[in-house]
């Protein structure tokens, strides 16, 4: 691997954090971040991360030794907090000694962080407000990831460059922050160093890897794709807790809106509760997303992606792309 002084200086905290060469995280993409995936990351000095999603513990405990088998270098696992099984999971990721879980989706429940600090593993944990974030990090997370409403999949109302100004001179001093959403090129990354985030997270970047196991008509379709194609999902009622989700648009963005209409008329007729209408919605992405990443069906299926999926253009090894990210920013911060 080639050496990148400057960068590797910036990243060193995130690094060591991590156990990684590079403080360079793969998000969480369901069905796509999965054993092959992640142990490419890893082994090119990057953190690969495990999408749990929808998985049942039998099927994240296979996924897990998957991994294992491919990679000898650390890697984490993603859970969503909103997941029923979510301790069962936990207990998993304890069973493999996961050092590293990520807990998405929500704001975790009651006594979930302890769960995992238990077994020795480091948490790290989204916040939407930069009061959220101190209050998780004071209360046992170890790390932040901040995300901007550029990235794919679900997305909260802000820009990555606002959250950025708003959290890294508030925390940055004294937590490890990740900066994550639309970044697609190595000079960003040298950007947010420079502000102080200890590393960065991509995802649409790395959904179209050679290792990746996406269909290649969905990887077709990043290709075609510019960022304005990427677009957030619109919330049919107020009353529903649909967080947008940003996906290229298709015939799926639309049967999302009228998946939203009929989960409506259900709390309405009080056949499901506001919880039931949640799994609902979210059952509806895992098995859209599943179509359009396994299946290929880029009509009707979900493809979830950043804005930056303008700059995917091809398909390249995952090391390559690391190679790129780190030369680019090598290069920008020896230009400064």
């Amino acid at each position: 691997m080639a050496e990148y002084p400057l960068t590797s200086a910036l990243m060193a905290r995130g690094a060591e954090f991590l156990g990684s060469k590079y403080a360079i995280l793969c998000g969480a993409m369901s069905w796509v971040s999965e054993r092959n995936l992640v142990a490419a990351i890893s082994n090119a000095g990057g953190f690969g991360v495990i999408a749990c999603g929808a998985m049942t513990p039998e099927l994240l405990d296979t996924e897990i030794t998957g991994t294992k088998a491919l990679t000898s270098k650390p890697f984490g696992v993603n859970l969503i907090t909103m997941h029923p099984d979510l301790f069962d999971l936990i207990g998993v990721c304890e069973k493999h000694g996961i050092s590293h879980v990520v807990l998405a989706g929500g704001i975790p429940p009651k006594g979930s962080v302890e769960a995992i600090k238990v077994f020795g593993a480091k948490v790290l944990v989204f916040a939407p407000t930069l009061a959220l974030a101190s209050r998780l990090l004071r209360s046992g997370a170890d790390a932040l990831v901040i995300e901007g409403m550029e990235a794919g999949g679900h997305i909260g109302p802000v820009s990555t460059s606002v959250l950025a100004q708003e959290f890294l001179p508030s925390l940055a001093g004294d937590f490890i922050v990740f900066v994550a959403g639309g970044i697609g090129r190595g000079d960003m990354i040298a950007a947010y160093l420079e502000m102080g985030a200890s590393g960065v997270q991509l995802g649409t970047r790395f959904a179209c890897a050679s290792e990746s196991i996406a269909h290649p008509a969905f990887k077709a379709a990043f290709f075609r794709a510019n960022a304005r194609d990427a677009i957030a999902s619109v919330q049919v009622d107020p009353r529903l807790p649909v967080i947008p989700v940003r996906a290229l648009k298709n015939k799926g963005t639309e049967e999302f809106t009228a998946k939203q209409r009929e989960v409506a008329q259900l709390l309405d007729a009080g056949t499901v509760d506001m919880g039931q209408a949640q799994l609902q919605i979210e059952h509806f992405w895992a098995g859209a997303l599943r179509r359009a990443v396994i299946g290929g069906d880029v009509e009707s299926g979900s493809l979830m992606a950043g804005q930056s999926v303008g700059m995917v253009s091809k398909e390249e090894p995952v090391a390559e792309i690391i190679a790129q990210l780190m030369a680019e920013s090598e290069a920008a911060l020896a230009r400064r």
